[in-house]
């Protein structure tokens, strides 16, 4: 009832603000509208557009596909052996257990058998693992663990050096391979349900649906829910084309002889970008973007399976919400950002129109989205206040109805009442952030690294004047958008 009742007080005051500002010189609240308007059924298509892909893709197209992948598959005279490569930093010893139990038990699972590499930096996980492996009966015949102790240099070292295990395996073009991360737990059914999609010799890996667990209720929780649904629904409009926008790291199954190839290893471990201004980037994170990057410009496609699901165990990285969903904007859309650049630089009859223009649209959705609150602004000051309340209300109704649709993809998570506030939350934040991170692209941190950070008059002058460009450059971007945004409004 408390819900229902959140709902009708939700809907109550959309109806009151909507009246409110219609109650007033209506020309003026248009006025102040126009660029909200036209930005509006331009952003609004395209979600519109992406929801009718998925929904093809799931309902028709990708049943079609797994079956004739199944009916090929059947046909092999030997199953695929499946390889997983897990890394672990500083996890919790109950989620270690977790996922270890997962791939262990998918590992069992595999007709063709399996090899497991454990890539870890603390000696007290290396012996959690082989607890694991021992308590749990698996048969070492069938399946072969290997585990890895490493210096703790990063991520990128450790794929690599994973990899360069793996590639003395000698895997067949016909082998798969998981990459998982420590947090993820996979299905028992995964090499069953994955391996068929490699039949098709294009195929160069896919990714597949992931659902959240997340011990404490509340806004990061519902954060999470409603932004793992709409990765369904934009994934699933990407496989329409056969290629995702990320490989996504928490766990993605590849055409094993392709991980283990020298080239695709040496850009997992130094990837970069030469930066005009900020000179060369190297990364630390977003190894998975590495490898999506080096799949797409080498034309392999990469399917989404929407019936498949990871299960991702996420805990609050700072004790508020904003400061966490932050931190992890930085590092997601940084990831995105550093490789967005080279991926719109691939061309569209390379790598198809429909993939090539939402690539783009990554960079476009920042400054159009920006551009709403903008417009409302100054709309409130030149036209009416009531122009800010005539977009309260316009909010509140295109949000609501949104996630409306987006709750009945995925019933099972409910539909929270803050669902709404998150969605606008995650566009306008998310846009600042992007914005923020574009000019910035050299800044990269961890989640779970501690690096202590440099006073700016301890960096060297170099950095520093880097540090002031991007300052520059940003509130340069910032004030032509304005410049326009007010000249459009102005010219109504």
């Amino acid at each position: 009832m408390q819900r229902i009742a959140a709902h009708l007080l939700y809907l109550s005051l959309t109806l009151a603000l909507a009246k409110w500002a219609v109650s007033g010189d209506t020309r003026a609240v248009t006025g102040g509208l126009l660029v909200v308007g036209v930005l509006g059924a331009w952003r609004y298509s395209w979600v519109l557009l992406n929801l009718v892909r998925a929904t093809l893709y799931i309902q028709i197209v990708f049943p079609q596909m797994r079956w004739r992948a199944e009916a090929a598959y059947a046909r092999k005279a030997l199953p695929a052996h499946a390889y997983f490569l897990l890394t672990s930093f500083k996890i919790e010893p109950d989620v270690t257990t977790r996922v270890y139990r997962s791939v262990f038990r998918a590992a069992a699972a595999s007709a063709g058998g399996a090899t497991i590499v454990a890539s870890v930096v603390d000696s007290a996980d290396a012996r959690l693992i082989g607890q694991i492996y021992a308590a749990d009966g698996v048969d070492p015949t069938r399946v072969k663990l290997l585990i890895d102790q490493i210096p703790g240099t990063g991520k990128r070292d450790a794929l690599a050096r994973s990899f360069r295990l793996l590639a003395r395996e000698a895997p067949s073009r016909h082998d798969i391979l998981a990459v998982v991360d420590g947090d993820s737990c996979v299905p028992e059914d995964l090499v069953a349900r994955t391996a068929p999609f490699f039949t098709d010799p294009r195929v160069g890996a896919l990714t597949t649906d992931e659902v959240v667990e997340i011990a404490n209720p509340g806004l990061f929780r519902d954060w999470f829910r409603l932004r793992f649904t709409q990765r369904q629904i934009m994934m699933s409009s990407m496989g329409l084309s056969g290629r995702v926008l990320t490989l996504t790291g928490r766990m993605s199954v590849f055409r094993a002889d392709l991980a283990t190839r020298s080239d695709f290893i040496a850009l997992v471990q130094s990837d970069h970008i030469d930066h005009w201004r900020l000179g060369r980037v190297n990364f630390l994170t977003g190894d998975d973007k590495s490898t999506w990057f080096w799949l797409l410009k080498n034309g392999w496609r990469m399917p989404y399976l929407p019936d498949v699901a990871s299960l991702s165990m996420e805990s609050q990285p700072k004790p508020g919400f904003v400061d966490s969903a932050v931190t992890l904007m930085v590092r997601w859309f940084g990831n995105m950002l550093r490789t967005n650049g080279r991926a719109v630089a691939l061309s569209p009859t390379r790598i198809g129109p429909f993939t090539w223009w939402s690539i783009l649209d990554q960079r476009l959705s920042i400054w159009t989205t920006l551009a709403g609150p903008i417009s409302v602004l100054i709309g409130a000051v030149v036209f009416s206040p009531l122009v800010l309340v005539a977009y309260v209300a316009w909010v509140m109704l295109t949000r609501y109805v949104f996630t409306a649709v987006l709750a009945l993809t995925r019933p099972s998570d409910g539909f929270p009442i803050s669902y709404p506030f998150l969605l606008y939350f995650g566009q306008i934040m998310g846009a600042a952030v992007k914005s923020y991170v574009l000019f910035r692209l050299d800044r990269q941190r961890w989640t779970r690294q501690q690096a202590a950070r440099l006073r700016s008059a301890t960096l060297p002058l170099a950095a520093r004047l880097r540090g002031w460009s991007s300052t520059f450059a940003h509130g340069l971007a910032l004030g032509w958008l304005t410049l326009g945004v007010a000249l459009v409004s102005a010219a109504r």
